[in-house]
């Protein structure tokens, strides 16, 4: 999967929808269930399309959930999709992307994992965001300047705690 790309298209979503935890929670849900059901309609196509023809699928079908999920935002849940505001819409290139990352190849456990991924780094944010504006008084955290500072924070902690050491074999003979 070419994850550089996954990671630079999820992060709109990713720092603008996660202000609070209720936020994140719905931005990672509604992921979840779009990239998912997106998934699931195009395995069938993709055997019986080629070329142009799947990708003019994929299109319609990532706008017709993420339509119709803006839709049931704003019918059962307004206040929430006044918050969320445009990042639900950005869930189709996002959609595209997973389609043609992962290829004609039904690699669902890659998929997974990486919305998985996506999903918990969502309410982390959130969490962190909600905490550091309201308890700390940061309110610098809330905004979106402080939600990049934020993963960069996020990601060199990430970075820590997965660090491993070189192979013996790597390493320089003395």
């Amino acid at each position: 999967m070419n994850r550089p790309w996954l990671a630079a298209v999820s992060l709109a979503p990713l720092l603008g929808a996660t202000q609070t935890l209720l936020q994140a929670s719905a931005i990672a849900l509604c992921s979840l269930l779009v990239i998912g059901l997106h998934r699931l309609c195009m395995t069938p196509l993709r055997k019986v399309l080629d070329g142009s023809a799947k990708l003019f699928a994929s299109v319609l079908l990532a706008a017709l959930l993420v339509t119709c999920l803006e839709l049931g935002l704003r019918a059962w849940a307004l206040p929430l999709s006044l918050a969320l505001a445009p990042y639900p819409a950005l869930i189709a290139v996002q959609c595209l992307l997973f389609e043609f990352a992962l290829g004609n190849n039904a690699r669902w456990r890659t998929a997974a994992m990486t919305l998985a991924g996506f999903a918990s780094l969502c309410i982390a944010m959130g969490l962190t965001r909600q905490l550091l504006g309201e308890f700390a008084n940061l309110r610098l955290a809330s905004l979106l300047p402080g939600a990049l500072m934020l993963l960069g924070l996020l990601l060199a902690l990430y970075n820590r705690v997965r660090q491993r050491r070189a192979p013996s074999r790597r390493q320089g003979k003395l």
